[in-house]
């Protein structure tokens, strides 16, 4: 590896030492198409110039009047790893909002953010990694098992809500502009990704053509097709023996020839040498290389692709597919505006001002706040009323830890608010706040060198002086994350098992058992097996990573400022013993459109402050035309209090061996007490569709029923809602819709 660094020093000392461009050609003219100018930049590059520039930091080439580019740069949820910016909630807690709408306005104003900064950082001097416009996100994986460490990176477990956030995600950081991108997006992991991290340098992933084709590739499909994403990622891990970022069958045969994609595809970070260390598949760097290249590949995260040279003199890789590649690279960094000087773009008068601005804190409230799942609300102990509390008990390894807040790939907030702070604030003075940290978060002790439970007699004296408790538990991305970036004790990221981590079962049974009243407030990136909360703790929150302010949030959806709206993206089983072996990729048995035992809390379950009530339901026809069907549905706000109800649309395909109703659209209603809305949904046929076992697309002749309310059909949310959806039956004819 010190030798393929030498080189590159060497060669790229070599080109940037060339003499200063001075001539006009034809990629420099505004009049010509992207792809246009990028394909005559290409021509008049060197082999050893095209072979570092598909490196993802590219070199300048001061001959021709390219820039240095680092393509390596993130933004998962705000402007990541370069300095300060917004810091939103999760991408698991915004798909809680189940509202796609409001997804496209936080991405366009985190692409803002980044255009502002990248603006100011090119204006002061050079820009590296994490400092550029092309952004490696969003993570459209379906977060198939819980275990998984990088599932808050996701937008959960279901193919639909995933393409639908997909989309909207990709809409926001490229933007409108018809010859501009804001900024570049990329789709990733393509595909058949979701853990184990320990073994993804060297996993195969097993996976049938229906599983593929109805659940893994949807939402890539939808980025491509429907959202234009520029860029895709390769994965590290084999899918059906073809390593994802050489494999033919992802990148050439579907990817580009099947989808028609136009962009570009970045390995991920140095996942090419695992074609040789860790898969196996090839003898070494040289090998590695052609296969990728060859098969589709055309950005190297990583070094191996300084022997993209070598291989195209021994014939190994044709330098017309080096071309290919290259024109795909340059035509982004002509989108991009990088080429046409400064104010060319419609985005280089965004002013560095924009970041953090008070409109940027106000929507990512309005983040946080329409993330927050409400689990149980036993009594209506919630919201709680200020003026009957003396002393509040905040207790917990995750009521003042910053980290809770922000999950992985962050960037740095100007201000934190923990759930300890956010409390504290909202009560001022009128009301005593009470704190331990109760234990570690996973560890048997707080302080080094006790003998470990050193926080009970304090989480004991607390509870006894309060009138109520609130706890706050579960995990943080220290605990949970991708193999390298977590310090955990556990498996490189993942989850060995869905229960509290240390001693935090222990202290929820001492809070609960001091007879005061408990408000648990969960933390996590993931789904936690709280079987015994459900029973014992008469109101869960689940606060996801709620972003830098998300502990204002929780304080303010405690007491009632804010109706919580939240749904669950993924399901929360009652453990790891329900679940098929976490190296398994077929979806029997997984998550709520596989599963046949109840879950804990239920895939699209969440209570609200108030109620509501459907009625009317109709649909056009009895039978699913050609361009699909209409539905109306009246929805009521039934309570007392003004709230968002997330309409939800699940079909269940009546035939044997299908899925269990799927989620297929969404409507977000605003209601005040009393107040109904007529809520018109329309249903394409594809809606009606499902893969059969060579993974072709089709609709079945037969019945489909369609379920319309704010929770799925399952009879677990039927028990913990009491409330029995609305449904109506539709024949479905036997038809081809595509051939995979």
């Amino acid at each position: 590896m010190k030798n393929i660094k030498r080189t590159i020093v060497a060669m790229t000392l070599a080109i940037t030492g060339a003499t200063a461009y001075a001539q006009t050609y034809p990629y420099q003219d505004h009049r010509l198409s992207a792809k246009e100018r990028a394909a005559d930049l290409c021509s008049r590059l060197t082999l050893e110039e095209k072979s570092l520039i598909m490196l993802d930091r590219s070199p300048a080439i001061p001959r021709l009047g390219i820039p240095q580019f680092a393509w390596w740069s993130e933004a998962l949820h705000g402007v990541g790893r370069n300095g300060h910016c917004t810091l939103f909630p999760s991408c698991i807690g915004m798909a809680a909002s189940f509202d796609d709408t409001l997804l496209e306005r936080i991405y366009t104003a985190i692409s803002d953010e980044a255009r502002a900064k990248n603006t100011a950082q090119r204006r002061h001097g050079k820009v590296d990694k994490y400092q550029g416009l092309s952004f490696w996100t969003p993570t459209v994986n379906i977060f198939r098992d819980p275990r998984w460490g990088r599932g808050h990176e996701t937008f959960g477990e279901d193919p639909h809500l995933t393409s639908r956030m997909g989309v909207r995600f990709v809409k926001g950081i490229q933007g409108h502009d018809e010859n501009y991108l804001k900024a570049a997006a990329c789709a990733k992991h393509f595909a058949v990704h979701s853990g184990p991290e320990s073994l993804r340098h060297e996993f195969n992933a097993e996976v049938s053509r229906q599983d593929l084709y109805e659940t893994y590739l949807p939402a890539f499909k939808a980025c491509v097709q429907e959202g234009k994403v520029e860029a895709v990622m390769g994965a590290y891990n084999r899918t059906n023996g073809e390593p994802c970022c050489g494999s033919k069958t992802l990148l050439t045969d579907i990817l580009r020839k099947k989808w028609g994609f136009e962009g570009h595809v970045v390995s991920d970070c140095w996942a090419i040498r695992d074609f040789h260390e860790g898969h196996k598949v090839t003898e070494g760097p040289l090998e590695s290389v052609a296969m990728a290249v060859n098969n589709g590949c055309d950005l190297n995260c990583g070094e191996l692709f300084v022997y993209v040279k070598e291989a195209v003199e021994k014939g190994m890789i044709k330098e017309s597919r080096v071309d290919e590649a290259l024109v795909y690279l340059f035509t982004t960094r002509m989108k991009l505006g990088m080429f046409d000087g400064k104010g060319k773009t419609p985005f280089d008068s965004i002013p560095y001002t924009a970041v953090d601005s008070s409109k940027m804190r106000a929507l990512n409230r309005k983040a946080s706040a329409k993330s927050v799942v409400l689990l149980k609300n036993e009594n209506n102990l919630l919201p709680l009323n200020r003026t009957k509390i003396k002393t509040i008990g905040v207790i917990g390894p995750n009521a003042n830890n910053r980290r809770a807040l922000v999950g992985n790939y962050e960037g740095t907030a100007s201000r934190y608010v923990t759930v300890l702070e956010g409390i504290q604030e909202y009560l001022g003075d009128e009301v005593r706040v009470l704190y331990s940290e109760g234990c570690h978060l996973h560890l048997g002790y707080v302080s080094p060198l006790s003998k470990g439970q050193d926080r009970n007699a304090e989480v004991e004296a607390v509870c006894e002086a309060s009138d109520v408790v609130v706890l706050c538990l579960g995990l943080d991305a220290g605990l949970e994350g991708e193999e390298g970036d977590t310090g955990n004790q556990y498996a490189s990221g993942d989850k060995p098992d869905l229960n509290l981590p240390g001693r935090q079962q222990e202290i929820l049974e001492l809070a609960v058992n001091s007879g005061k009243p408990v408000v648990l407030i969960l933390l996590s990136g993931s789904a936690l097996a709280v079987n015994w909360a459900e029973k014992h703790v008469p109101a869960i929150i689940q606060g996801w990573y709620p972003g830098a302010e998300g502990g204002r949030i929780l304080a303010e959806t405690l007491f009632g400022d804010i109706n919580p709206e939240g749904h669950l993206p993924v399901t929360f089983y009652k453990g790891t013993e329900e679940l098929p072996a976490f190296t398994d990729y077929a979806m029997e048995g997984r998550t709520y459109r596989y599963m046949k035992q109840d879950a804990l809390y239920p895939f699209g379950y969440g209570l609200s402050y108030t109620t509501y009530a459907y009625s009317n339901l109709t649909v056009r026809g009895e039978q699913v035309g050609e361009d699909g069907t209409d539905i109306t549905v009246t929805v009521k706000n039934t309570g007392k209090r003004t709230g968002t109800e997330t309409v939800q649309v699940y079909i269940k395909i009546e035939k044997e061996d299908t899925p269990n109703a799927q989620l297929k659209a969404i409507r977000k209603v605003t209601l005040r007490p009393g107040e109904e809305k007529e809520v018109n949904i329309h249903l394409a046929k594809d809606a009606f569709g499902l893969c059969d076992k060579e993974g072709n697309f089709r609709t079945c002749k037969g019945e489909a029923k369609v379920y319309v309310g704010g929770q799925a059909p399952d009879r677990r949310s039927e028990e913990l809602t009491g409330v029995k959806v609305q449904s109506v039956t539709l024949r479905t004819e036997d038809e081809l819709l595509w051939e995979n």
